[in-house]
């Protein structure tokens, strides 16, 4: 990387110093744009038409290209591929090519690879966890420009998705994928167990007398996964804030509060259930658990409602799956649960007509036919509220009506800076460092709390390095 200026911006040393930790820290976890595929217009006039006419004509109709780097495999690819042909057929002046990055990591990595050239995409999908950054780093426009010049109904979209996005004022990227985790349960299993089968566990303590029932010979009856989101959801749950200055989103933050009462209480509950063998330790990969889950070797555990469809189908009538919240305390008198997922930012080291063309496109992905498709395909929440008119999603939502619980969970969640998430530069790395932490405390390395509290300390010092480094 020979010059570090993004458009009319430029990062001072320490951000390079950030960018390259960043660096690193992805590339633990875890391009070009493709062909020019632009047809040049041919004239077909007569002969008494000019050189200078016909390049006139061909400037004029040809269409203003984007490229737009998205991090989707599988079904998602296949559902955004649709989304973009569907586009350029119905918008010839714009002309949109998607091309797969990578995992999001792998996908910043090659953005901030980019940076000083014009090899970067015009629009790009990042995860949640990499909001701030995208804020900090200076690339992007903020959508709230374009949102501002179109008149925009925002209104118009789920409030509950738009908070997560929407720090310092305004809306800095189009939410596009997004989740929430709910508990998933085997109602054969509970039936079994004595338990009522429409009536799934609200709270910790409900949780933890749930799962000792449906322990067996020694076999525990529930299965959590060490991912670090679950720790986040779990805090929001409480209404409580992940990191100091209003969890980030009224001024930078410069403390976790990983250690703080509800950090302890949800690690010293789940150690307490791993410890008694009603809940199964299975690792830090959801895949795992949702396939115990599955083979009907747990009978509750916890995921994204995007994993619904796939949890459902491998099931494959085996036994009837329901859904229900994320537990939380019993005293925990509000709270709810974070939007997961990734939204679309457009770069600010474009052509003008680019990034309009990029807002264009966005406004094209959030309308209710397309969102409602989208939801269909790939089991990510729409965005747009009147997507659930739409019959396509009626459908769906008859076909999978467990999906309902992950709709009602997300509209009944309080507004407050917890449940909007909490915001800062280094999240991934901290999102590690909290795994390690739960790790050892399940593992009996270290009692929950200093576990908690050396994890918080070196996230803290995490968040120095990286504000001193940014403007």
């Amino acid at each position: 990387m020979k010059r570090f200026g993004f458009g009319r911006f430029r990062f001072r040393r320490g951000m390079i110093l950030v960018l390259a930790m960043f660096m690193a820290v992805l590339a633990g976890c875890g391009g070009n744009s493709g062909a020019d595929a632009n047809t040049q217009a041919t004239n077909t006039s007569s002969n008494n038409v000019t050189s200078s006419d016909q390049g006139a004509a061909s400037t004029a109709a040809e269409p203003v290209k984007i490229t737009w780097w998205h991090s989707m495999s599988g079904t998602g690819e296949k559902a955004i591929n649709k989304i973009v042909t569907d586009f350029n057929a119905s918008h010839p002046d714009i002309q949109v090519e998607a091309v797969y990055q990578g995992k999001y990591d792998e996908s910043l990595n090659k953005l901030k690879a980019s940076l000083g050239s014009d090899s970067g995409p015009d629009l790009i999908q990042v995860y949640e966890i990499g909001s701030k950054f995208m804020i900090d780093s200076k690339m992007i426009t903020p959508v709230q420009k374009f949102i501002d010049e179109d008149s925009f109904d925002l209104s118009s979209l789920e409030p509950n998705i738009t908070r997560y996005y929407t720090i310092g004022g305004q809306l800095n990227a189009m939410p596009f994928n997004t989740s929430n985790p709910i508990l998933y349960y085997n109602k054969d299993a509970f039936k079994a167990a004595g338990l009522d089968p429409e009536n799934p566990p609200k709270t910790f303590e409900e949780y933890e007398t749930a799962a000792k029932a449906l322990s067996k010979n020694g076999k525990p009856g529930a299965a959590i996964a060490i991912y670090g989101w679950f720790m986040e959801q779990l805090f929001a749950n409480q209404n409580a804030e992940y990191v100091n200055g209003g969890n980030g989103r009224d001024q930078a933050a410069t403390e976790s509060l990983l250690a703080s009462e509800a950090g302890v209480k949800t690690l010293e509950w789940w150690k307490k259930m791993v410890d008694e063998k009603a809940v199964a330790n299975l690792g830090r990969d959801t895949d795992d658990t949702d396939s115990a889950f599955a083979a009907g070797q747990v009978a509750m555990t916890l995921d994204s409602t995007a994993s619904l469809r796939k949890i459902v189908d491998a099931v494959g009538g085996k036994f009837e799956v329901g859904t229900g919240f994320l537990p939380k305390p019993a005293d925990a008198k509000e709270g709810g649960v974070v939007v997961g997922g990734a939204s679309l930012y457009i770069m600010n080291n474009k052509p003008e007509a680019e990034q309009k063309a990029a807002w264009e496109f966005i406004k094209y992905v959030a309308s209710p036919e397309v969102q409602a498709e989208w939801s269909v395909s790939t089991g990510y929440f729409p965005i747009t509220k009147a997507a659930y008119d739409q019959q396509v999603l009626k459908d769906n939502m008859a076909k999978y009506p467990q999906f309902q619980t992950a709709v009602d969970q997300l509209h009944a969640s309080s507004a407050s800076n917890a449940t909007s998430g909490a915001v800062m530069g280094v999240f991934p790395e901290a999102r590690q460092i909290v795994e390690g932490a739960i790790e050892e405390a399940l593992n009996g390395k270290k009692e929950p709390k200093k576990a908690l509290e050396d994890a918080a300390a070196q996230i803290t010092d995490k968040l120095k390095q990286y504000n001193a480094t940014v403007k």
